[in-house]
């Protein structure tokens, strides 16, 4: 038996059927094509999504990695020549790396990368002093033919370093007389320091038949020159001002931020050299000594330093600390403001030694008078009474009242307020002056309570048995 179905049987018309089941089809096609489109444009919107998320991750890290590089210090620089002289293997292994990147490379940032490490490894080679060979010396300085100076210890030769540097080569005469001792202090103390305001110490040669040190050159000689040289009026006090600031830093950064302390002993002008922006830096470190921060103190066993600039507790078996250099500092800046040696004979009496004619001043609030007779405009009398107050302050009898050369730093650069200094002489006998209206000492024969010597009586104990002051040129 057999069964036929057909749409007569249920009573559906056949054209009926045919339309309802072609509808039924179209709209499932209709569905299915919606809904392809729909995850076609959901995987659109997810590779673009994760194609942003991707560019920005590394266009961070490429920003991260620049930064990195623009963080090594600005003094470390590429060497921008190379010159034909060929150096031996020892010098050219530790002064020059090369490392070559080859022409078609096409990976990003791979420049940038090569500076940042150029700039590193260069950093890394200043932080010891090289030991050159006689011969490389000799290229150096071309056979020694310009001479830049000389002294006691030797002659000083202009040379050229074989990246394009120029040096200043001090050529030591002999090891006798305490030589010795200054050479190792130099190559022992600012062999290891690297600061703006300090001359660097590129090298050295210890040889039988060559003792010499190498340094960076600086141009325009040193800070006496523009004080009491014919070079006296070519400078504005204000770059004065900074030339001040510049040489306190160099000091603090001895004192306060080596890994060992480094006082100097020496502080002068003829020790603080210009570049060629005129920027101070601290030379010539052969009395200077390295000392614990647990231990810095040490008895004086001779005398150390320049007659007139050194501390007062120099001249006796006394503990000695680095605020020696604090002192010495204080006078460069009496002869900063005055332009004028801190002693000179040639003045009177009252003006001869300016320390205590700056204290007079001050005392009788007429340091703005002082200033005025030293040349200093009024544009600068500020920066004037500034300097002339951390003097005082750098100046006083006791170490212990001298500020740091850090705090010294702030006063000068006006980030802390002076406060008065007290009398800093209390090794003198002291006369206060009954000054008049006018300025002028009166011959009243007033005496205060510091004691009762004439004030030529004073200035004489100043000038001959107290600070064996020497009158230099």
């Amino acid at each position: 038996m057999s069964y036929h179905f057909s749409p007569s049987s249920f009573n559906i018309p056949s054209d009926d059927f045919q339309t309802q089941a072609q509808n039924e089809f179209n709209s499932f096609m209709t569905m299915k094509g919606k809904l392809m489109r729909l995850c076609l444009f959901q995987f659109s919107v997810y590779g673009v999504v994760g194609l942003i998320t991707t560019i920005v991750i590394v266009y961070a890290i490429i920003q991260c990695l620049k930064k990195a590089g623009e963080a090594i210090p600005a003094y470390a620089k590429l060497p921008s020549t190379e010159k034909d002289h060929k150096a031996s293997e020892s010098f050219h292994s530790i002064s020059q790396i090369e490392v070559v990147i080859p022409p078609d490379s096409n990976v990003q940032g791979s420049k940038n990368e090569f500076a940042t490490m150029e700039r590193f490894l260069s950093n890394i080679n200043k932080e010891k002093p090289i030991r050159f060979s006689p011969e490389e010396l000799d290229k150096i300085t071309w056979n020694y033919s310009t001479i830049v100076g000389s002294g006691a210890f030797g002659v000083v030769y202009k040379g050229e370093l074989f990246n394009g540097e120029h040096v200043a080569v001090k050529v030591i005469n002999s090891l006798e007389m305490g030589m010795e001792e200054q050479f190792k202090a130099e190559v022992g103390t600012i062999g290891r320091t690297y600061h703006a305001n300090l001359v660097r110490l590129y090298g050295f040669c210890f040889h039988r038949d060559k003792r010499a040190l190498v340094y960076e050159y600086v141009q325009n000689g040193s800070l006496n020159n523009y004080l009491f040289g014919s070079q006296n009026r070519d400078i504005e006090f204000a770059k004065l001002h900074e030339i001040a600031i510049g040489t306190a830093k160099g000091i603090a950064y001895l004192h306060e931020e080596c890994q060992q302390r480094i006082t100097h002993y020496d502080i002068k002008p003829e020790n603080v050299l210009l570049d060629m922006n005129m920027e101070p830096k601290v030379a010539d470190f052969g009395l200077a000594k390295l000392c614990s921060r647990e231990n810095s103190v040490a008895v004086n066993t001779h005398f150390r330093g320049t007659r007139g600039y050194a501390a007062p507790e120099m001249w006796k078996p006394y503990p000695v600390t680095h605020k020696c250099d604090v002192y010495s500092f204080g006078i460069l800046l009496f002869e900063i403001v005055g332009r004028r040696r801190h002693f000179d004979g040639n003045c009177t009496e009252s003006q001869q030694w300016f320390p205590k004619w700056t204290w007079d001043m001050f005392d009788n609030n007429e340091l703005s008078v002082m200033l005025s007779l030293c040349g200093i405009e009024e544009k600068d009398k500020e920066k004037g009474e500034r300097l002339s107050k951390v003097a005082l302050w750098c100046v006083q009898y006791s170490p212990h009242d001298r500020p740091l050369m850090s705090t010294v730093v702030k006063m000068l650069e006006g980030e802390i307020e002076i406060s008065p200094p007290p009398f800093p002489f209390q090794n003198l006998v002291y006369v206060k002056p009954n000054m008049t209206p006018q300025g002028s000492t009166a011959d009243s024969g007033t005496t205060s309570s510091w004691g009762t010597e004439s004030s030529a009586e004073t200035g004489s104990k100043i000038k001959h048995n107290i600070f064996h002051i020497e009158k230099t040129t």
